[in-house]
C-alpha cells in the first residue's frame, strides 16, 4: 500500500457575502481522473476574483481537487475510493481516511452540496439524486423537494435516483440473499449520503465522459445555475438568455449485475442510457450463458474493464417521480 504523504494539503476556496443566505459547497476531483469539476470551479473562482461575478448572499466554498494524491496520479483513487465509506475516522489508516477527516467537518458547515464528477463510458451528462422523503432505516430524508429542484435546475436531460437502494440490494445479492450489515451499507455512502445524514441535501452531477471537451463547461454552468437557484448570484447573460431547461427524464436504478469472471463480455460497446428492450442480449458470461435485459429500460454505468466481483452494469427503468 502506498505511504500517505505526510505533507499533503487540501485547498479550499471560500467566499462569504455580507447578507445571510444558503451555505453551498461545490466539490471537484473526488476521483483523480475526473478533471472537469476542477476546471469549472477554477472558472467560477476567476469570475469572483475578477469581479464579473458577485456573491450577493450566503456562503460559497469550493474544493477544486478533493483528492490531491489521486489527481497527481491522474487515476480514480489514491489509496482507495474517496467516495465510499465517507465518514469521519477516529484512527485514520489510509490517505482517503485523512481526507474524509478534513472534508466531513467542511460538509457539516454547509447545507447544500454540488459534487462534480465524470465517467468512463460514452454518454451524456446526468444528475443523481437521493431518496424520496422517508423515515426508513436505510437513508431517512426530508428534503427531497429541494434536492429535486436543484437537479432539475442543472439542465441535464436525465436524472437518476435509487443509488443506495440498489447498492444494498447488490450486497444482498452477493451474499446469497442475506441482509447487509450496517458497516457494509456504510461503505456505499459517499459525499451526498453524508450531507443528507447531517440534515442537508446534495446532487451529484456527472458532467460527461472524462475526456469530453464539453464537460468543463457543463460543470461551470451547473455551479452558476445552482448559485442562481439559491438566490446567491445572478445568471451570466449567456445563461440568462437561454430558454429554461426542459424537464428531465427521471430514471430509477432497478438492478445491478456484477462481472464474475475476466471472460465475461458485453455483446457490444454500451453507453450509459442506451435503451434496451425486454429480452435483448446485453452480455455473455465466460461459460457462454447469455445475459438479457429483464425488461424495457436503460443500461447505466457499463464498465467493460470492471474487475471480477465488482459492478459490471446497472439497469434502470423510467420513474414516475416528479422533481420538486
Amino acid at each position: 500500500m502506498p505511504v500517505t504523504p505526510p505533507d499533503d494539503t487540501l485547498r479550499t476556496i471560500g467566499y462569504a457575502a455580507l447578507q445571510p443566505g444558503p451555505r453551498l459547497l461545490v466539490m471537484g476531483g473526488v476521483h483523480g481522473d475526473e478533471t472537469c469539476g476542477t476546471a469549472g470551479i477554477e472558472r467560477v473562482r476567476a469570475e469572483l476574483d475578477g469581479g464579473t461575478l458577485t456573491l450577493r448572499r450566503g456562503q460559497l466554498t469550493m474544493v477544486p481537487v478533493a483528492n490531491p494524491l489521486a489527481r497527481r496520479r491522474l487515476q480514480r483513487e489514491g489509496e482507495r475510493n474517496l467516495n465510499r465509506s465517507f465518514q469521519p475516522r477516529t484512527a485514520p489508516v489510509d490517505y482517503e481516511d485523512h481526507l474524509t477527516n478534513l472534508l466531513c467537518p467542511l460538509i457539516d458547515r454547509h447545507e447544500v452540496l454540488l459534487d462534480l464528477h465524470s465517467f468512463e463510458s460514452q454518454g451524456e451528462a446526468f444528475a443523481m439524486i437521493g431518496p424520496r422523503d422517508n423515515t426508513g432505516t436505510l437513508e431517512p430524508f426530508g428534503r427531497a423537494d429541494e434536492e429535486g429542484r436543484l437537479a432539475r435546475a442543472l439542465g441535464t436531460p436525465t436524472v437518476v435516483e435509487g443509488w443506495l437502494d440498489i447498492y444494498a440490494a447488490g450486497l444482498a445479492q452477493r451474499a446469497g440473499g442475506a441482509a447487509p450489515t450496517a458497516d457494509e451499507i456504510a461503505y456505499g455512502c459517499g459525499t451526498n449520503e453524508y450531507i443528507r445524514s447531517r440534515g442537508g441535501y446534495g446532487v451529484t452531477l456527472e458532467c460527461g465522459q472524462h475526456r469530453d471537451p464539453a464537460a468543463p463547461g457543463v460543470a461551470w454552468r451547473a455551479i452558476r445555475r445552482t448559485l442562481a437557484l439559491l438566490g446567491m448570484a445572478e445568471l451570466p447573460p449567456e445563461l440568462a438568455d437561454e430558454p429554461p431547461p426542459a424537464p428531465p427524464r427521471l430514471l430509477r436504478l432497478a438492478s445491478v449485475t456484477d462481472r464474475l469472471h475476466a471472460g465475461d463480455r458485453f455483446v457490444r460497446e454500451w453507453a450509459t442510457f442506451d435503451a434496451v428492450s425486454a429480452g435483448e442480449p446485453i452480455g455473455h458470461r465466460h461459460d457462454g450463458a447469455l445475459l438479457v435485459a429483464p425488461g424495457d429500460g436503460f443500461i447505466v454505468f457499463p464498465n467493460a474493464r470492471a474487475l471480477p466481483g465488482s459492478e459490471w452494469f446497472y439497469f434502470a427503468t423510467l420513474s414516475e417521480r416528479r422533481l420538486g
